[in-house]
């Protein structure tokens, strides 16, 4: 089995992030707020998210939002690219 290059895995994982962030603010500023509560309570299979709802959130914050999701999901994906390689160490095939 071939190894996972754990700088693109990282990067794509990232990407990937940052995309799922963007698209949550895009439901936010086309859904307003009574769908955006829908649609995260139909998600969360009956957490009810109408207190923890804040749609004023100014652009440098949404900027920080993008940039953590992405470094988190970067360092997720390196991780499991890592373990996988890790895992490949032993085996012979």
């Amino acid at each position: 089995m071939a190894e996972i290059n754990i700088k693109r895995f990282g990067f794509a994982t990232g990407a990937a992030f940052a995309i799922f962030y963007l698209g949550c603010a895009l439901l936010m500023m086309t859904a307003g707020r009574d769908g955006t509560i829908f649609f995260f309570n139909s998600l969360f299979h009956g957490i009810d998210v109408t207190s923890v709802i804040r749609m004023d959130v100014p652009i440098w914050e949404a900027f920080i939002g993008i940039v953590e999701s992405f470094l988190l999901g970067w360092f997720l994906g390196a991780i499991i690219a890592a373990i996988y390689n890790f895992s490949l160490g032993g085996k012979d095939g």
